[in-house]
């Protein structure tokens, strides 16, 4: 399979939708990462009746290479456009995503207010406490990646579909969307659930606590004791599904989600 540039596909990077009822989730990936992190979060709700929706992120799921000429905004308008679709065919739509992925949610809540439902966010990145991270544009001119962080999974045997380079023009991109980011998360009024490993070799607590600190709205952080970064493929991976499930469900204004335990006692 080829991405809409003609590029390969990686097996297991491609997006994904999973038609469902009239509550829609749209579920976001992370940097130098696919959809292949998300798929089985994206499985468990599409379970409960729930319409799905997984982009590929512009640059991702193919080579690093290509993922050098783009920057944030290309990676959030195709977020937005996927959440605007979602909006045209569901009554309400959640967003929900891992580390970057999470960033770009937050942005989208901040840009359209209370046409989201809600957000689920697992280890969002807002900022970093690398001291290189700075020198990155620089860097870029000389070096044009690094070792890569895809694969932070603590459970055996477990693969994540990514880079194993970071390519340090978009990096720099990234710490851009972090910046606006920051400066808006007062803006955002969909209520907030925040999953954290306790161990994350990729995303510092840091990043947590600023979450914390400038969300207004309602907020609650659930910490995740047994994974590290990519935790949506980690042990606790069960925990965010059916806990982000049962968000869906109080939030869902008006709109009866069913539960599929019940449903099959």
């Amino acid at each position: 399979m080829a991405d809409s540039t003609g590029m390969s596909l990686l097996p297991g990077a491609e997006p994904f939708t999973f038609a469902g009822g009239p509550v829609g989730v749209l579920l976001v990936h992370g940097f130098t990462g696919s959809p292949g992190s998300m798929r089985p979060w994206g499985e468990a709700l599409a379970a409960a009746g729930l319409t799905v929706a997984c982009p590929l992120l512009p640059g991702h799921g193919t080579r690093w290479q290509d993922m050098v000429p783009t920057t944030w905004p290309d990676w959030y308008t195709t977020v937005r456009g996927e959440f605007l679709r979602l909006r045209r065919e569901c009554e309400q739509v959640f967003v929900m995503g891992l580390s970057m992925g999470g960033t770009l949610t937050l942005r989208l809540a901040e840009e359209h207010g209370a046409e989201v439902a809600g957000l689920v966010t697992v280890n969002a990145s807002l900022a970093t406490e690398r001291r290189q991270a700075a020198l990155a544009p620089l860097l870029s001119r000389v070096v044009p990646a690094i070792p890569g962080v895809a694969g932070d999974v603590k459970a055996t045997g477990v693969p994540e579909v990514g880079y194993n380079r970071v390519p340090l023009r978009p990096f720099g991109s990234l710490r851009k969307l972090w910046a606006v980011t920051r400066a808006d998360l007062g803006r955002i009024v969909s209520p907030v659930l925040a999953y954290r490993s306790v161990v994350d070799h990729v995303v510092e607590a840091s990043s947590g606590a600023l979450l914390l600190a400038g969300v207004r709205a309602p907020i609650e952080e659930r910490l995740l004791p047994n994974s590290w970064h990519v935790a949506t493929l980690d042990n606790d991976k069960e925990t965010i599904f059916q806990g982000s499930l049962e968000f869906v469900r109080q939030h869902a204004a008006s709109v009866r989600v069913p539960d599929p335990v019940a449903s099959d006692g």
